[in-house]
């Protein structure tokens, strides 16, 4: 994915790394491994541990950062529209989020961008947004998902977005203009209004150099001000200029759950539901049948119970006091596995109901139906 660092830079680094990885050096190190002693020579040096050391912060429109990572040499790159686990220290707690790469998969250079948008309750979005300045240095994870362009690309493409989930579609787009891609791709974004629009201007210049981009976009606030091209959230006659012709085009959608489904909605209706690959920030909203919902959980470890609300299990275990380890809230990361010793829950994502006892579950996807105890 990146250039190959110029062989007399490359030398020295690749002794360096032999010497610190031999046995030696490990036994000297014991107990703490190699890894915490380099990091007190440079934070991002590590044999064993992805790092990266932010390089470059700055703030393209409200509530969001975009933050340039020069990771070590364990980083291997990612495809665009995949995701890449982050980790950060807040208040002494390692907390891992997913963020998708808003940058070109060519790109030269050994960094990569990142645009966070601050949620009000986002313990990590926040602390980025306020906290993340030039040196800090976080914890990686390789490159992962599967919301990924084709080896082939598609003949006639249409990438859109809601709010933050324009990263990776942004990664797509820059991605396709630096292969020369060029049959039509449309790409449409929806945004509260013209200060939340990150990547106004750099649109403006892909679309200006690439004759095959089309570019739009569209304020979802009535009082956002003039500067859209569409207005409201996604209706079928948003595309109707973006890419004229049949309807046929592959398309890419990343943000609201609304915004998805509209979308997955539109092409299914016109027998095309399997040209539409997504992804959402959150879980889809699952409605409990009536004989299964109410009854309570209980919280073994702590000897806690509550009513069931009919939210997932971690947003109800945090409601009753608990912290339960999580990740991603989506059901991607796996942070927050949990034992169920006893009762039924739904997978909201599938439906699928678990009652087998002792079972090993998802908080943050899973659902009680009826009485349930954690391990927790």
């Amino acid at each position: 994915m990146f250039t190959q660092t110029p062989e007399p830079t490359r030398v020295p680094r690749r002794l360096a790394r032999r010497v610190a990885g031999s046995g030696l050096v490990g036994a000297l190190a014991y107990p703490h491994g190699v890894d915490r002693y380099l990091e007190l020579v440079r934070p991002r040096w590590a044999l064993h541990e992805l790092r990266a050391e932010i390089v470059g912060v700055r703030r393209p429109a409200l509530d969001s950062v975009t933050l340039t990572l020069a990771p070590n040499d364990l980083w291997r790159g990612f495809a665009a529209g995949q995701y890449v686990p982050v980790t950060v220290v807040v208040d002494g707690i390692r907390r891992t989020r997913f963020y998708s790469p808003a940058g070109s998969a060519l790109a030269r250079g050994a960094t990569f961008e990142l645009t966070v948008r601050r949620h009000a309750d986002g313990v990590v979005s926040r602390h980025l947004h306020d906290h993340a300045g030039i040196g800090t240095v976080v914890g990686l994870a390789p490159a992962a998902g599967d919301f990924v362009l084709p080896a082939r690309r598609p003949e006639r493409l249409l990438l859109i977005s809601g709010g933050s989930g324009i990263t990776p579609v942004m990664s797509m787009l820059r991605t396709l203009c630096d292969e020369g891609h060029d049959a039509p791709v449309g790409f449409l974004h929806y945004a509260r209004g013209a200060g939340h629009l990150a990547y106004r201007d750099e649109l403006a210049e892909l679309a200006a150099r690439h004759p095959n981009v089309r570019v739009a976009h569209a304020f979802t606030r009535a009082e956002s001000g003039e500067g859209s091209d569409l207005r409201g959230h996604f209706v079928p006659e948003h595309l109707s200029d973006l890419l004229p012709g049949d309807g046929t085009a592959e398309a890419y959608v990343c943000g609201p759950q609304p915004l998805v489904e509209g979308v997955r909605a539109l092409w299914a209706a016109r027998g095309l539901g399997e040209r539409v690959h997504s992804e959402s920030f959150v879980p889809p909203a699952y409605a409990l049948p009536a004989d299964e919902r109410g009854g309570s959980i209980r919280f073994g470890r702590s000897g806690l119970a509550a009513p069931n609300s009919g939210a997932t299990l971690l947003e109800q275990a945090e409601q009753a006091g608990l912290t339960p380890e999580f990740g991603c809230r989506l059901g991607i990361c796996h942070t927050c596995t949990c034992r169920k010793r006893s009762g039924r829950v739904r997978d909201v994502r599938s439906g699928e109901l678990s009652s087998a006892e002792e079972a090993s579950i998802q908080l943050c996807v899973s659902v009680p139906a009826g009485d349930v105890e954690l391990d927790l």
